[in-house]
């Protein structure tokens, strides 16, 4: 698979390009995370000692590019020895460039914004569930999975596991798959209070002095030789508080509609 070299990133990206990019895009976004609504970052020690390559960040989903913008920011803090704080942005004129995300094809093709997101460090890949707001059923494209594998090779990459904006969907078994194979260190990442900050692109502001959230949890502990995909994607989904554990909308229905019964049980 390709290399990186000096000049240009995994996928011949030139770097000067990329600098360019989180530079511009990072101070445009800087006061939505640190002015409009206020962005609490916690758990970043976890990233100090990290190596270059083969982690894997899995994160649940609540925008299509305010979630990685946000990623973007703590990242290039954490390179430059900022933890827990996004208040100095003079990290951007040293960011994290050897970093990927893995995004929805459909959606990095739609205006000229998401094209400038997608130089910056997406890894795109077609829906084999869905597409344009359709169910569909197709095979995965192993070009797309050499991409992500290529990414994980060369630097760090992010993914959301249930491919989707939607609170606690189901886990995609591909993200499981891959974490198998390859073996990454894999970091949970949780994100709240982005939907009720941003709209669903993510790129307008919808409501100021909101404080999103997002924290980076502790490696996960994986038995690569004992443990299966299903186990694996149990275990992401735990940490990233994506199970219908975590879903209290879902017990409070559960419950209210147990009490009901009992009560026609019981008239």
């Amino acid at each position: 698979m390709a290399k990186k070299n000096i000049f240009t990133d995994a996928f011949g990206t030139p770097y000067f390009l990329k600098r360019l990019i989180i530079l511009i895009l990072g101070f445009v976004s800087y006061r939505r995370f640190n002015g409009f609504n206020k962005l609490k970052i916690s758990g970043t020690e976890h990233l100090v000692n990290l190596p270059d390559s083969n982690v894997l960040f899995v994160s649940n989903h609540q925008t299509y590019f305010a979630d990685v913008a946000a990623m973007y920011h703590a990242f290039c803090a954490v390179n430059n020895g900022y933890l827990d704080s996004i208040k100095n942005p003079i990290y951007l004129l040293n960011p994290k460039i050897d970093f990927y995300y893995v995004a929805a094809e459909e959606t990095m093709n739609k205006g000229i914004l998401p094209k400038i997101f997608k130089i910056a460090g997406a890894v795109t890949v077609k829906r084999t569930w869905r597409a344009e707001g359709k169910n569909v059923n197709r095979m995965v494209d192993l070009t797309e999975v050499d991409n992500i594998m290529k990414a994980l090779q060369n630097g760090w990459v992010a993914t959301f596991p249930q491919g989707t904006t939607a609170a606690f969907a189901q886990g995609r078994r591909g993200t499981a798959k891959l974490v198998k194979n390859q073996r990454p260190i894999v970091i949970p990442i949780k994100i709240n209070g982005f939907r009720r900050a941003f709209d669903k692109k993510g790129l307008r502001v919808k409501v100021t002095g909101v404080k999103p959230t997002m924290e980076f949890k502790a490696p996960l502990d994986i038995d690569y030789d004992k443990e299966n995909s299903h186990d694996i994607l149990l275990k992401i989904m735990t940490a990233i508080e994506q199970t219908e554990d975590f879903n209290l909308l879902h017990t409070y229905d559960e419950e209210l509609k147990a009490a009901k019964k009992t009560q026609q049980n019981n008239p």
